[in-house]
């Protein structure tokens, strides 16, 4: 038994099958630098408030930093029957300087320490996903800019509805991605909190300043309440919730990429480089990329679902199944990271095809809504214009052609306020120009709206 540092009370060691079952080392490994950080500002603490002396606390400080070399370089063996990695992180500390390493769990318990560990960890990667979102953000903008003048077929319910321009749909997602990067922002305040000192439930009976270690490890406020602390995992499931939403957009993206690509619309290409083949059609250039983002979302949000589950039948405090969050959240995370990632690198090399873009947007008759506007202008009742517009598309369908090609003459036959001006109007230039407003998408709107957000997006860099 003296390879456990609990063992004290069984007198039977523990089965293989439930070290193996039990065991977390696998998953928790990669939580090993934010243990040692956690476990050093505790010693320093420990040392302040006297209850370790100063050559335990530099003895102990500097065996956790040789601990954490060994793991970096890969030299400490991980064991099943250790169970996790703060026993790893102990029981190789004891090793190193003997029984003063034994002191270091003074004043605390794995539950308030895991908890720690799991705040600094999702902390630090609150701060990477909010980088990789403010720079795709930045590739969007690039993109804006360049397709600010390109006309788009843009849809509703999957039909042809009125021309945009490919710059303002790529503004679209700046701002869902802008909403996304807030909403990350705003879980990490709620992250920030130190649960450290709570022990296993209660609190300890030593003297300890639990705001002394917090200002150590950058939290900004500490738990008020110890049962909540050791066993809330609210944290986790908001950040899961917002990486959710997140991937929605991602997803959504995902599935217009692979619509424009396809053959039918061929609308943009996408670089060789983050495409594939196929191993029996020689000719397919198939955009797998955005497939496996448009799958990966469906993960990151079953996670969210099982966190939930995990959560909802626990009570108070903390109980083994929340050894099972460190696995949901990882791998959201990493499907998120990864996600980002390759999109950061991919959309820059985005070529789109106007020429095929205007085609489709001639289609559909989709300046309808400018004519009955521009009826509206010469004082007729939207609802009457709506009705004219509608006999002039019946008109152009019978003729199997769109609003444009239909001759003055015709236009005056079925409204007699019909000018020659109308042909402007029934442009698809005139048509994203003349919504020239806040939010619209003519092209001189686009470039504002870039400008904006690119100062927007400074200024968030900058805190």
């Amino acid at each position: 038994m003296s390879e456990k540092l609990w063992g004290g009370r069984f007198a039977e060691s523990t089965d293989a099958l439930v070290e193996r079952f039990t065991a977390s080392i696998a998953v928790d490994a990669r939580l090993y630098r934010q243990d040692i950080r956690g476990s050093i500002a505790h010693a320093r603490m420990l040392g302040r408030v006297g209850v370790l002396e100063a050559a335990e606390v530099e003895a102990i400080t500097a065996g956790l930093l040789q601990v954490r070399e060994e793991i970096s370089a890969g030299q400490l063996p991980l064991s099943e029957a250790l169970e996790d990695i703060h026993m790893h992180v102990e029981n190789r500390l004891i090793e190193l300087i003997g029984d003063t390493g034994k002191k270091l769990h003074t004043g605390r318990s794995r539950n308030d320490q895991v908890a720690t560990d799991m705040r600094l960890y999702v902390r630090e990667a609150l701060d990477d996903a909010i980088a990789r979102l403010q720079e795709l953000q930045t590739v969007f903008l690039d993109l804006a800019e360049r397709e600010a003048e390109t006309v788009l077929p843009g849809l509703t319910h999957m039909q042809v509805a009125q021309p945009v321009t490919f710059g303002h749909h790529c503004m679209a997602y700046v701002e869902m991605f802008h909403r996304d990067t807030g909403r990350l922002q705003d879980a990490r305040k709620r992250v920030n909190v130190l649960p450290l000192g709570s022990a296993a439930l209660a609190g300890t009976t030593f003297p300890i300043d639990r705001w002394d270690v917090a200002r150590e490890l950058g939290f900004d406020h500490v738990a008020e309440n110890s049962l909540d602390a050791v066993s809330d995992r609210d944290f986790l499931l908001e950040v899961l919730s917002d990486f959710s939403i997140l991937a929605v957009h991602l997803s959504r993206l995902s599935e217009e990429l692979i619509y424009w690509m396809s053959s039918a619309l061929a609308f943009i290409d996408l670089p060789d480089a983050f495409c594939t083949g196929s191993s029996i059609m020689p000719q397919k250039k198939n955009p797998d990329v955005a497939e496996l983002i448009r799958g990966k979302s469906g993960k990151v949000m079953g996670q969210m679902t099982s966190l939930l589950i995990l959560m909802k039948g626990q009570p108070l405090a903390y109980n083994r199944d929340n050894q099972e969050d460190k696995s949901i959240f990882f791998s959201a995370l990493d499907e998120i990271q990864a996600s980002l990632e390759v999109l950061i690198h991919m959309l820059p090399g985005l070529r789109t095809y106007p020429k095929r873009m205007r085609e489709e947007a001639e289609k559909g008759f989709a300046t309808a809504t400018d004519l009955a506007d521009y009826l509206v202008r010469k004082g007729i009742p939207f609802r009457d214009a709506h009705a004219i517009v509608g006999r002039a598309v019946r008109l152009a369908q019978t003729q199997g052609i769109g609003l444009e090609g239909l001759s003055l003459h015709e236009l005056q036959k079925i409204c007699p306020q019909v000018g020659p001006e109308v042909a402007e109007v029934l442009s698809l230039e005139g048509s994203v120009a003349a919504r020239n407003h806040l939010g619209g998408t003519a092209p001189e709107q686009v470039r504002s709206a870039i400008a904006r957000a690119r100062t927007r997006l400074q200024r968030e860099r900058s805190f």
